[in-house]
């Protein structure tokens, strides 16, 4: 099965699941994480959202590139398990070294992490899938179906905060 879309697959509405959690498993895996700030949660959400996307396919029109499709479907279905009354009540969070660090300078060194987990849901969301997940401003408020305008105020109050709370953190400040 393939999707049609921007990054040039063929076969109209149809995905290869296996390609797809393949290339974006493991970046979904991390952002539904950072939503949720549990390992567990972080997988059940995606593979509830891959389990969305595979039940959609038909109705996939490839508007959006699939990394924009999938990261809107984890995105909402974190934000569902985070209105869970159950979530909210029982639901703790493990330590962030339980979650594989990605391939970077400093990957083990969880300072940024926590302070971005620390913002607040809208702001941190805006910074995970702009900085974490590459995404464009068109990308993001597509998925998040809001406005390129509202990303962009989003990001800026988002560096602000980061700024002044991660300020001993750099070296040439």
């Amino acid at each position: 099965m393939h999707v049609t879309g921007q990054s040039g697959q063929t076969g109209a509405g149809e995905m290869d699941m296996e390609r797809m959690l393949r290339e974006y498993g493991d970046g979904l895996l991390r952002m539904c994480y950072l939503y949720l700030k549990d390992r567990s949660l972080a997988e059940d959400a995606l593979q509830e959202t891959m389990l969305r996307a595979y039940q959609a396919r038909a109705s996939f029109e490839g508007r959006a590139s699939e990394k924009t499709y999938l990261t809107a479907i984890a995105a909402n279905v974190c934000r569902n398990m985070l209105k869970s009354a159950w979530l909210r009540r029982f639901a703790g969070s493990k330590p962030l070294e339980s979650l594989p660090a990605p391939d970077s300078p400093g990957a083990g060194d969880f300072t940024v992490t926590r302070a971005v987990m620390a913002l607040p849901d809208r702001l941190r969301e805006a910074v995970v899938l702009y900085y974490y997940r590459g995404m464009k401003l068109r990308e993001i408020a597509q998925a998040l179906d809001i406005s390129v305008s509202t990303v962009s105020a989003r990001l800026e109050r988002a560096k602000k905060r980061l700024r002044a709370q991660l300020k001993e953190w750099y070296f040439d400040e």
